[in-house]
């Protein structure tokens, strides 16, 4: 096993299909709260996450580096990596 596939092995993954939705972005957001700088997490969906990403990128920009692995139509796969440990408020520090 390489060290990419061990990381990607351990990183924490979230499949939203098997939660109800109203509890989907607060469990990704708990998740990527946690991560350390260059921590990753994995999500799956059946649907297009645009929604996600625009929250994302919103609330915490350039905080979070987004790459879809796999994109539909039937199923929706991306992987999120923190990139660093700034302030998470809303003050503008880094």
């Amino acid at each position: 096993m390489t060290d990419a596939q061990a990381t990607h092995d351990k990183a924490p993954h979230i499949d939203v299909r098997t939660l109800p939705p109203a509890e989907r972005h607060s469990q990704i957001f708990g998740t990527l709260k946690g991560l350390q700088p260059g921590g990753t997490l994995f999500i799956t969906s059946d649907h297009e996450p645009r929604p996600l990403h625009y929250q994302l990128e919103t609330n915490f920009p350039g905080k979070f580096n987004w790459e879809y692995l796999e994109q539909g139509p039937e199923v929706w796969r991306v992987e999120i990596t923190r990139l660093d440990s700034g302030c998470d408020c809303c003050c503008g520090s880094n």
